[in-house]
């Protein structure tokens, strides 16, 4: 098992500490910015992906091209861009590489919490620390308890702050972190989202992911023993879903917005190589003609991949129209919303993937070509929270008319 220190000796300055990031002021500079740069990342995306390296380089450009503080509101110094150009740019490095475009998902979602639940002290200090290129990971979900919902990791008052004890897995974003938000419980099963340094003392980091897509987003184990946090870094958790709030509906739209890039992706993967084996046969079949099976598939994938990009938008229009003021149904509006393009993009990601896979042909090494990594990404990534779940809910208010629960899955 590789533990933190063990990943690269120079982490110390990728991490800590961080360096005066560029500030973004508005939505068409952020995408221009994210389109630059994803072109660069794509670059050893394939490689990245076949030797299991991790991306600390990407990850800090990334960061300091001041893509991860556009949600920073305005009154706080950042863009506070809107929701779709936010999915937007996560698809695009999902297309890219799908474990970069995860990466920063977690960061928006502690971020959007912090917007709901935080005090204006806290705001501002955290903020500010974004602003300048700070990266936050996550410390959400726990593998021995027996649901999903139940949480053991404690947090204990303290005179000169808090304590945390405990231990997270699927940490994705920790090893790239200057802060990790863990999720905790005090002794009163009042929840918090503590946002510890990743240095602090009694915090091990570990490089233990073995999942076979998503195999570069840094999505450990993270312990914790007896880890002091000061009390302005530590928010309320449960009041983001007791009350109406976005925080559920924006974390999945981030999650469809990864699938729907990959979607796109593999689509345009799966055109190019198409075309090529199309050149070489005609450059060496007479009176070869076209495959309608073929291009049947590829009707049948475009269309799909357009539908989700659409629903998307629109899942980011209920987000962004519900923003100014949330109220039960413009949430639950919201949250259905982003439930569709995410069951969508799910199914359309999984078809287009393995697609690419069908139709470009068995020439070659698909592995060495890194044809599989769209469909093993994918298919990773969808297990993250089940779409059968999406369909029910919706065809419950459909049906019924019974909102949807709020919580971090929807």
């Amino acid at each position: 098992m590789t533990t933190y220190q063990d990943i690269n000796k120079t982490l110390d300055v990728h991490n800590h500490p961080f360096a005066q990031a560029h500030i973004i002021q508005n939505d068409q500079e952020a995408l221009e910015i994210a389109q630059q740069l994803s072109q660069q990342f794509k670059e050893n995306a394939v490689l990245r992906d076949a030797e299991r390296i991790l991306p600390f380089d990407e990850i800090k450009a990334f960061s300091q091209s001041g893509l991860w503080a556009i949600t920073v509101p305005r009154q706080y110094g950042g863009a506070e861009v809107s929701s779709h150009t936010v999915a937007k740019i996560i698809a695009l490095f999902s297309g890219v590489d799908g474990s970069i475009g995860q990466i920063p998902q977690n960061h928006f979602y502690a971020l959007e919490v912090l917007r709901n639940t935080g005090t204006e002290q806290q705001k501002k200090k955290l903020y500010s620390e974004v602003l300048q290129g700070a990266r936050f990971g996550n410390a959400l979900a726990e593998f021995k308890t027996k649901t999903a919902a139940q949480k053991h990791t404690q947090i204990s008052q303290t005179e000169h702050g808090y304590v945390v004890n405990g231990e997270k897995f699927y940490c994705t974003g920790s090893l790239f972190a200057h802060r990790i938000p863990t999720l905790v419980r005090d002794a009163e099963e009042r929840e918090y989202l503590a946002f510890i340094s990743a240095d602090a003392q009694g915090l091990q980091r570990i490089n233990d992911w073995s999942g076979f897509g998503q195999k570069t987003t840094g999505s450990g184990t993270v312990k914790f023993n007896q880890v002091f946090v000061e009390s302005e870094y530590v928010i309320r958790f449960d009041t983001a879903f007791s009350e109406p709030t976005l925080v559920g509906p924006f974390a999945q739209i981030m999650h469809a917005a990864i699938e729907t890039g990959i979607a796109r992706a593999a689509f345009e993967e799966t055109i190019e190589r198409v075309k090529k084996a199309r050149a070489w046969i005609d450059a060496n079949v007479e009176h070869a003609d076209q495959d309608p099976l073929t291009i049947y598939e590829l009707g049948r994938v475009a269309a799909d991949v357009r539908a989700s990009e659409v629903l998307l938008k629109q899942a980011a229009q209920s987000i962004d129209a519900a923003k100014p003021q949330p109220t039960v149904e413009n949430i639950a509006k919201a949250s259905l919303d982003v439930a569709k393009v995410r069951a969508h993009s799910t199914e359309t990601a999984l078809k287009a993937s393995s697609k690419l896979i069908e139709l470009a042909g068995s020439r070659g090494s698909q592995r060495a070509d890194g044809l599989d990594r769209h469909w093993r990404n994918v298919r990773v990534h969808t297990l993250h929270d089940a779409s059968r779940w999406k369909y029910y809910f919706i065809g419950n208010y459909v049906l019924n008319n019974i909102l949807p629960p709020r919580r971090g899955t929807l």
